[in-house]
């Protein structure tokens, strides 16, 4: 490698490290303003502490009227293991259906999912909102979790249909000659192979359901059923004094979750970003 290439190189991945750098500066502040007394948070500009104190997590750990943040993680952790199994069951189902089976209406049943993916989610909100109302499931965990179970998450299914289309049919074929079912033949042949996508999709509903504020807000105005995410907007104090310390500090908490599972996960999550649609 030449002298000008090499300085090239080391260039461009100096810019990279750069702005690796700056989008990691918010994540980096946060963490070290948890540990900082709240006199200091917005008066000290450095990252690294001049006092650290651990004062900031007891509090925020206490909660709300006496309800502490471990109800509050509970209840986003249920809400968010519920949804991804609900999402990987029927995604799978239906994804099966649209890339495997012959029926009926196939293509303008496949159309409509499309054109659900385009949908604004404040464009249903307000429909939706009334048929849970009418049901009685406000201030229940029902209109979060559901949908998940009703194959209602478009983009999963879009996604694992393209990784179906890639699995060769004459698997199928021969497992068909060997006597295997429909239910045979997604439960032992498609299923191990869709393990790729399967983990993507888990991935992003959790992290997407972890991190739902919205939704939450709407349904959810009992204390008691609050998420993580609720607990922490409920520490801001618009018209009074807020607990600063206490609010980074469970921010800091929420993030744990979702950096573990994208840690453990981050092999398969990559190979089925890469190997979905491909033939």
């Amino acid at each position: 490698m030449t002298d000008g290439k090499m300085i090239f190189r080391l260039g461009k991945h100096g810019v990279i490290i750069l702005f690796g750098l700056l989008m990691l500066y918010p994540v980096l502040w946060l963490l070290s303003s948890s540990f900082k007394p709240n006199a200091l948070i917005f008066s000290e500009p450095g990252l690294w502490p001049g006092r650290f104190t651990l004062e900031n997590y007891v509090n925020g750990w206490k909660g709300l009227q006496g309800i502490s943040f471990s109800r509050f993680f509970l209840n986003s952790a249920t809400i968010s293991v519920l949804s991804v199994i609900g999402n990987i069951l029927t995604c799978s189902l239906a994804a099966y259906a649209f890339a495997r089976l012959e029926f009926r209406f196939k293509s303008v049943l496949f159309a409509c999912m499309l054109v659900t993916i385009m949908l604004p989610y404040h464009v249903v909100l307000i429909p939706q909102y009334i048929i849970f109302s009418k049901l009685e499931w406000v201030n229940t965990y029902l209109p979060l979790i559901v949908p998940k179970w009703l194959a209602h998450d478009s983009f999963f299914i879009l996604l694992m249909i393209q990784f179906i289309r890639g699995i060769p049919k004459e698997l199928d074929e021969s497992a068909t000659i060997d006597g295997c079912g429909q239910g045979q033949l997604y439960f032992r042949i498609i299923i191990p192979l869709l393990v790729p996508a399967l983990i993507t999709t888990a991935i992003f509903t959790f992290i997407w359901s972890w991190d739902d504020f919205f939704s939450q807000m709407i349904y959810l105005s009992r204390i008691n059923l609050f998420t993580v995410q609720l607990g922490i907007r409920s520490l801001y104090d618009p018209s009074g004094s807020s607990d600063w310390g206490a609010l980074l500090a469970m921010s800091v908490l929420s993030l744990v979750p979702i950096m573990t599972i994208f840690m453990l996960f981050q092999k398969h999550f990559l190979e089925g970003i890469a190997t979905t649609g491909l033939k």
